[in-house]
């Protein structure tokens, strides 16, 4: 995840002699095949072989760069998405169709787009392309979010929001590297979070 990976040299400062091999994957893997310590999930678990603990919660918004809005033009209601592009995430807690929820009014909209991505790293470049709108969580774009380099929309209705799970081999106690690296995690995502209108950001 961007917001993490982009104070790294925090976290090597701290601990010089730890070495951290990152495997950017959102697919579930073998986590004793591939000797992994620690895995970052995030949204529903199906694993339920694994040991898991929440370390945080995001809100997830429809997004995209002001320069797409601009030849594309803003959705005013979630219907209009089915006229946009959409950086379809292809993953198990991606698809196609994206629900939201205004007071009591429940939508679904099937919306359409010429790219799918399997890894949210992807979302990310896309988006930041240009490509058109996509479902994020606010902690991949923070910074962009501050900047005003990418722009919410459709922010009066509501998305589910998204957990980030640590997941740990089944069987294997948790390394003292391990825990540092999501204490470390959960620092960036909490500790420097601040409240904008009401809203987290990270």
């Amino acid at each position: 995840m961007t917001t993490f990976l982009s104070h790294l040299d925090k976290f090597l400062a701290e601990h010089p002699n730890l070495n951290i091999d990152v495997v950017l994957d959102d697919r579930s893997i073998d986590m004793l095949e591939q000797g992994i310590d620690v895995a970052l999930r995030m949204g529903t678990l199906s694993d339920s072989g694994m040991t898991a603990r929440k370390i945080a919660r995001s809100d997830r918004v429809v997004l995209g760069t002001p320069a797409y809005f601009a030849k594309a033009g803003e959705p005013c209601i979630p219907a209009d998405l089915t006229h946009h592009e959409a950086i379809v995430y292809a993953q198990g807690n991606g698809g196609a169709t994206w629900a939201f929820r205004h007071g009591s009014t429940k939508v679904s909209v099937a919306v359409s787009g010429r790219l799918r991505v399997n890894a949210a790293e992807g979302v990310r470049a896309a988006v930041l392309a240009d490509m058109g709108v996509a479902i994020s969580s606010e902690w991949m774009f923070g910074p962009e979010l501050e900047k005003g380099s990418v722009k919410r929309v459709l922010e009066e209705w509501k998305l589910p929001p998204i957990d980030l799970w640590a997941v740990y081999p089944t069987g294997r106690m948790a390394s003292a590297k391990a825990r540092a690296f999501v204490a470390f995690v959960e620092g960036v995502l909490h500790g420097d979070q601040t409240t904008r209108n009401g809203r987290p950001r990270y």
